[in-house]
């Protein structure tokens, strides 16, 4: 196996540190400062509506700053709350960096919530004026839930960020450790919870990243996921400005729109979730098997072969190999593809390396900015979620005699708490100050991470067995049949408190068209069977349900389990 290379990247700051910025780490604004007086003629925000239009980092830089003159008449000062909440586009990462630039704390909100909701949140920050998309802006204009202010991100609506240019002003700069976002976390319902995230904590986890993961200016990166999510606002937005890299802005989660972007936009960083890559994986197998039953056991066989390469030597000779179904399915040009926000089975991230593109998986968490572990791509691990970043300190808190306890984290990425819920906030931390993550899992002897589920999920079967949803969940990624599934306990013994496993099952009505629901029911059956085989005799699911309607999930695809 190939070793793994020791990254430095931040090391680049060192030649700005005591010119563009002091401290330890620069603020956003800093940040953008640096990469536009290095990269300011490379395109910086560019979206094909249908036509490419794109922004240079100079271009850019005039627009945010026209928008912090604005605020700043507007009498916005540090430390005021800024919303923003619209569909990705280049108006949205400008109001968030003119936010940032006129000394505010940004607040981005899920523009797919509903109007209750997002006063809810609007309330909650104490915002003082909100940049919109244009189906909510009439609403906000008329009725501002305390706005003083209404700004559209699109033209031919109300006032347009883009026009917007207010008075030369000296505006006090902000400092590291000030708040730049207030981030709130899915689910709306009952007291909203704001992560409080600093500049240094965005910026930070931004370049310790960078220590699993090469970047460089020529890259192109894909904002397909929500913005808003701290996901994609780190791991594509924030890392395309740090290195002078382009951003290009998707429009739709439908498989044909997004591979026309790849195409189209030359992308080379694509990061998804589990959903997006089990989808456009099942696309490409299903061509192949297409082919028939010989062809399909023949590439399949090479694909062994090309990953048994890669594993052992840490060279690439997939991409020549199959440069005709990367080809067909758009995916020639991608260099790196990320994929976060929930697990992903380890089949799936072994066929994609399989087929030459370098694959790989992170974690974290909406509290750590989010970014605490990545694999890195000369030396990933299948079924590890990746390896601890630097300068991150991970410890597992009480351990079992697997060595699974719930992972706790300290490092400059950690939030500084919950906007107003010091309770809450003390209840995050231990008495020595790691952050609790709720998740449970375990480390290696490499420092690598290895997730089980979520604490709260925890079934307990009737012989004592603890059992995460998860982990059966993910041995059923790679059937197209099933669109969604959730395993949960249900009760067998409440005197006992045990739990019997369940699976409820969303069919995929594609794949079953014009099929009775007896003959979903056999196949999902079926599946179900061949599943349980694999797994422990602990785990296997002893009850079924086939949903008629899909199961809610946030933007990022996940299931709300509390909501079912």
């Amino acid at each position: 196996m190939s070793k793994a290379i020791e990254r430095t990247p931040w090391k680049v700051l060192d030649a700005y540190r005591g010119k563009k910025f002091n401290g330890l780490w620069p603020t956003l604004p800093e940040l953008f400062d640096i990469t536009t007086s290095r990269f300011g003629e490379r395109p910086c925000f560019t979206i094909y509506d249908p036509d490419r239009v794109s922004l240079t980092y100079q271009e850019a830089l005039v627009k945010i700053k026209a928008v912090a003159r604005y605020l700043h008449g507007k009498g916005v000062r540090k430390g005021d709350a800024i919303a923003v909440t619209g569909k990705n586009s280049p108006e949205w990462t400008v109001a968030y960096l003119g936010v940032l630039y006129a000394g505010a704390t940004v607040v981005p909100i899920d523009y797919q919530l509903k109007n209750e909701e997002t006063d809810l949140l609007l309330r909650t920050s104490k915002a003082k004026i909100l940049f919109v998309d244009e189906e909510k802006h009439k609403r906000y204009a008329e009725n501002g839930e305390g706005l003083s202010e209404v700004v559209s991100l699109k033209k031919g609506v109300g006032v347009y960020i883009y026009d917007l240019n207010g008075e030369e002003a000296i505006i006090d700069p902000v400092t590291e450790t000030d708040v730049a976002a207030i981030l709130f976390t899915s689910g709306t319902t009952g007291v909203p919870k704001g992560v409080v995230l600093t500049h240094q904590n965005l910026t930070a986890d931004c370049f310790l990243a960078q220590g699993h993961l090469q970047l460089y200016p020529t890259d192109v990166f894909y904002a397909l996921l929500p913005i808003h999510h701290a996901y994609t606002m780190l791991a594509v937005f924030i890392e395309t400005i740090s290195v002078g890299a382009e951003l290009v802005f998707g429009k739709k989660m439908v498989t044909q729109v997004i591979l026309k972007d790849l195409k189209q936009a030359k992308i080379t960083m694509l990061l998804g979730v589990p959903m997006l890559f089990n989808k456009v994986l099942a696309g490409v197998l299903r061509g192949l098997k297409a082919k028939g039953a010989i062809v399909y056991a023949v590439i399949s066989f090479l694909m062994e072969i090309s990953g048994l390469i890669k594993k052992i030597f840490g060279v690439n000779p997939g991409k020549k190999m199959f440069g005709f179904v990367l080809d067909k399915a758009s995916l020639t040009t991608l260099r790196i593809c990320i994929c976060g926000g929930g697990p992903l089975a380890p089949s799936v991230f072994r066929k994609y390396n399989q087929l030459g593109l370098d694959f790989i998986q992170g974690y974290g968490l909406t509290e750590t900015s989010p970014i605490i572990t990545l694999n890195p791509i000369e030396r990933y691990k299948e079924t590890s979620v990746g390896k601890v970043l630097p300068q991150v300190d991970m410890k597992v808190l009480n351990p079992d005699e697997r060595g699974v306890g719930e992972i706790a984290v300290k490092g400059p990425m950690a939030m500084q708490g919950y906007f107003e819920m010091p309770e809450e906030t003390k209840a995050a931390f231990t008495e020595d100050g790691y952050l609790k993550t709720g998740d449970v899992g375990y480390l290696d002897a490499e420092n690598y991470l290895y997730l089980t589920g979520r604490a709260k999920n925890l079934i307990v079967t009737e012989g004592g067995k603890n059992v995460y949803p998860e982990e059966i969940e993910n041995e059923f990624q790679l059937f197209d049949e099933i669109e969604q599934i959730m395993v949960r306990g249900f009760v067998l013994n409440k005197k006992m408190k045990t739990e019997g496993i369940e699976a409820l099952v969303f069919p995929n009505a594609e794949v079953f068209k014009e099929q009775s629901a007896d003959a979903v029911k056999v196949r999902i059956d079926a599946i179900i069977s061949e599943v349980n085989q694999r797994l422990q005799p602990y785990q296997k699911i002893t009850r079924a349900t086939i949903l008629a309607d899909r199961m809610e999930e946030t933007t990022t695809k996940k299931i709300k389990r509390d909501a079912i």
